[in-house]
């Protein structure tokens, strides 16, 4: 949850930074994407695709609601 959460953080810093501060924004997204298709939990019967909408929907609300 708090990989997803900090994936959505750091792709709205992305969004707004100017484009000569893009870099270590895209590095990060990288870091945090690799950390959550790798996770373990994916390889169990339990990853189905459905619990992977409701964690992006459940850190995208947790993003929403932390202070900017």
């Amino acid at each position: 949850m708090a990989a997803q959460t900090d994936w959505y953080v750091t792709y709205g810093r992305l969004a707004t930074a100017p484009s000569t501060g893009v870099a270590p924004y895209r590095r990060r997204l990288l870091e945090l994407s690799r950390s959550i298709a790798a996770h373990p939990y994916w390889q169990t019967p339990a990853g189905t695709p459905a619990a992977r909408t409701a964690l992006k929907e459940l850190a995208r609300a947790a993003a929403e609601a932390r202070p900017r």
